[in-house]
């Protein structure tokens, strides 16, 4: 008798899951592009980390600082965006956040690779290090170009108010339909 009343009522709630993709932050597409760039950028710093030897070591640190941030931050942006670990930040501006940070690793790891396949003492690992560089860099910028179709500039002003808080803004004030009432004397 109590499945009768409230079988028909009772419906699983698709908000309770952990992880949430698609959703605003991330689509599908963007969710594999993202965990692709993750394993390049940890490719790329697994290799970096190998080589024995180096002749400048500087291209070689400066690849490695941004082979490991690429990695390491964009992990943490991955799991924050495809969970519901973000909206427990206290971070509202996501969109924005992403495209500033998508491009600019992708600048450092164009710099970076550009540097270390220019200075580098020729070695296996040095030279799949780099090819990799240049793949999450392609990766980063295919993100980028992503991100623009699917959500727009973050920054552009076109007009609609912006959201606040985390709420839908509030447009202008309305005046009052209704007049007061004349004080009694």
């Amino acid at each position: 008798m109590a499945s009768q009343v409230y079988s028909p009522t009772t419906a699983p709630n698709p908000k309770d899951s952990w992880f949430m993709v698609p959703s605003d932050n991330l689509d599908k597409i963007r969710f594999g592009i993202k965990v692709v760039e993750v394993l390049f950028s940890f490719v790329a710093f697994i290799l970096e980390e190998v080589v024995s030897s180096c002749v400048n070591c500087s291209s070689l640190y400066f690849f490695e600082f941004v082979s490991c941030t690429a990695f390491l931050f964009t992990l943490l942006l991955l799991i924050l965006l495809s969970t519901v670990l973000h909206t427990r930040v206290g971070i509202t501006c996501w969109p924005s956040l992403d495209f500033v940070y998508t491009g600019v690793i992708a600048v450092l790891f164009l710099i970076a690779s550009i540097v270390f396949a220019s200075d580098h003492s020729g070695s296996a690992y040095e030279n799949i290090a780099v090819v990799f560089g240049f793949f999450a860099t392609v990766l980063f910028a295919v993100d980028l170009i992503m991100f623009v179709k699917t959500q727009g500039f973050p920054f552009k002003k076109d007009g609609k108010p912006e959201a606040s808080n985390g709420g839908p803004a509030v447009g202008p004030a309305q005046p009052e339909e209704e007049k007061l009432n004349p004080p009694t004397q």
